[in-house]
């Protein structure tokens, strides 16, 4: 695998007529909510129109749903677009990425120059972050970068923990960039969230992705919070109609449908137990223990590299996520993003074919 390559790339599985199911891509399986299809047709004639450069509207939605202030948001095209913008913008020497980590943090650092170093996650240890390991570390980096939770470990770090690095990183002169763009599935995202703290520091960077949770990662929008010194400078450092009107649209009408959401969490993490489980009884499979929409397996004990499986799986029908070109992974790891029962019970019939199989 290329070093960057992403999963959910559908437009290079093949036929586009072909019946695929993917999951390789951690999108929220219920799909587009009822309202926000509905903001999206009844603002079709609209596009005439520029959409709104500051954002106004969205951004006083996500101030109330995520606890924080308007002035401290910039919105982005996609939460990457943000990692992006902040790295051209703010240019730090010495970047710090505990790994395996989303690989957009390592190549928009390098976009802008950065030197990049990571700090190998214990495999031993299921990949749980070294909090002390990484305050001895803070002071010779500029920044360091964090997924709450982790992907594609899917590890959290709970709030207390997060902001005793913040506070270390304050101290060593360093600045903590926290992804938060899963949390949006946990019922209890006020134990690990610390985006309504992002205003009272100078050194704290918290990005939200909104396509993942929603299920619009065609349509693209993330948000994130700083303080306003911050957000004042990476605002010159982007386009000023960098987030379209559908979005901003689709973004109001996503935040105000508490059924969907509630709907979301509850199935979704029904659906996540039960795969779980089920994967688990696998003797050959070791399967990390989720906490969102999706679950790291290591195939060691099977014989199969990942890309042998990911390329059985897909001629049979299933996408799913090599993880070989995650740092600090080696090569039999893969992801499996969580779907509806139906789907899920179709990928474990196919790992168990493929397994049967590689056995015979």
């Amino acid at each position: 695998m290329k070093p960057f390559e992403h999963g959910g790339n559908v437009y290079d599985a093949g036929d586009c007529n072909e019946a695929l199911l993917d999951f390789s891509a951690n999108i929220n399986p219920l799909g587009l909510s009822e309202q926000v299809k509905k903001a999206i047709i009844n603002n079709m004639e609209n596009l005439v129109h520029y959409p709104d450069p500051s954002g106004a509207k969205l951004k006083q939605v996500i101030s109330v749903y995520y606890g924080t202030h308007p002035e401290n948001i910039i919105l982005g095209n996609g939460a990457v677009e943000l990692l992006y913008i902040y790295f051209h913008s703010q240019r730090p020497q010495r970047v710090l990425i505990p790994v395996p980590s989303f690989s957009e943090y390592e190549r928009a650092a390098r976009a802008a120059d950065c030197q990049i170093e990571y700090m190998y996650m214990d495999k031993a240890s299921d990949f749980v972050l070294d909090k002390k390991k990484l305050l001895e570390l803070l002071p010779d980096f500029d920044a360091v970068i964090l997924g709450n939770p982790n992907n594609p470990t899917g590890k959290l770090i709970n709030r207390a923990d997060v902001l005793e690095l913040v506070e270390g990183a304050k101290k060593a002169g360093s600045t903590i960039i926290m992804d938060e763009s899963f949390l949006d599935f946990l019922s209890d995202s006020d134990q690990y969230t610390v985006m309504d703290q992002a205003a009272n520091y100078n050194n704290l960077f918290v990005i939200q992705s909104m396509t993942k949770f929603f299920a619009i990662p065609g349509l693209r929008l993330g948000f994130a919070a700083a303080n306003q010194a911050l957000v004042a400078a990476l605002e010159k450092g982007k386009d000023p109609w960098n987030v379209n009107l559908l979005a901003q649209v689709a973004g109001v009408a996503a935040l105000g449908d508490e059924y969907y959401q509630k709907a979301a969490r509850r199935i979704v993490a029904d659906c996540r137990d039960s795969l779980y489980r089920e994967l688990s009884e696998e003797k050959m499979l070791i399967v990390y223990e989720p906490t969102v929409n999706f679950i790291m397996v290591s195939l060691a004990n099977t014989g199969l590299c990942s890309s042998v499986f990911v390329k059985k799986m897909r001629d049979k029908g299933i996408l799913v996520r090599d993880c070989s070109n995650y740092p600090g992974l080696d090569d039999y790891h893969v992801r499996f993003a969580v779907r509806l029962k139906e789907e899920n019970d179709q990928l474990l019939k196919t790992v168990r074919q493929v397994l049967a199989e590689n056995r015979g």
